[in-house]
């Protein structure tokens, strides 16, 4: 189910299915495969919206997806991709076959990604299954509504929930695999990850993609 999900660092994530190449905010790529169908953008921070690895791992044909309150800072890397498609918060959408939602991706009492940035998590058709990225957020009412089978949720706290909130929402919409992200770089250490682990409830399973 997870096995064609890569997280490298903060939310720095590749999902291969259907014959397409999903990359969600690539940032210190250590490769350059330029083999992406999708890049898709949370928010326009500079470990989430780097051109530097948008360059990397764009080829002929992608698509750069981006929040739309970002259009102007995203023709940066518009030289890299073939077009760039604006999102809001709260669509449904199909981009050039990739079934995706949106959803707002905001702080709650924190003042990094305000609500009215109109930033998002995404919820990606692949594969069969329902994927949920989350995001630079907090637990929110709208993150808690997602229905997904594999939600990816920041765990670091400072700029996002931390690990007990991550879990919280996770236990809340019950996937059935839980990814922690956005820890053990930047922000957040591999304990994070181990607490997490330890909150999310049963039937959900949590499973590491950061290496330490």
């Amino acid at each position: 189910m997870t096995e064609n999900i890569s997280v490298f660092k903060q939310n720095s994530i590749r999902i291969k299915a259907d014959g397409i190449v999903i990359y969600i905010d690539p940032f210190e790529m250590d490769e350059a495969p330029h083999d992406a169908s999708f890049i898709l953008i949370t928010h326009d921070h500079y470990d989430h919206f780097s051109p530097a690895s948008i360059e990397k791992v764009a080829c002929p044909g992608t698509v750069l997806v981006v929040p739309e309150k970002m259009t102007k800072k995203a023709s940066e890397a518009a030289a890299f991709v073939s077009k760039t498609v604006t999102v809001k918060p709260g669509i449904s959408e199909n981009i050039d076959g990739l079934e995706l939602e949106t959803v707002p991706s905001y702080n709650l009492l924190k003042p990094f990604h305000p609500k009215s940035a109109e930033w998002v998590g995404y919820i990606v058709n692949a594969g069969g299954e329902r994927i949920y990225i989350a995001g630079d957020t907090d637990e929110t009412k709208e993150a808690k509504a997602v229905k997904c089978d594999i939600a990816l949720v920041p765990i670091g706290g400072t700029y996002t929930m931390d690990a007990k909130k991550a879990a919280d929402l996770v236990n809340a919409i019950s996937p059935k695999v839980a990814i922690p992200v956005h820890y053990g770089s930047i922000v957040g250490t591999e304990d994070d990850g181990k607490v997490f682990a330890s909150l999310v409830k049963e039937p959900v399973k949590v499973e590491f993609k950061i290496t330490f």
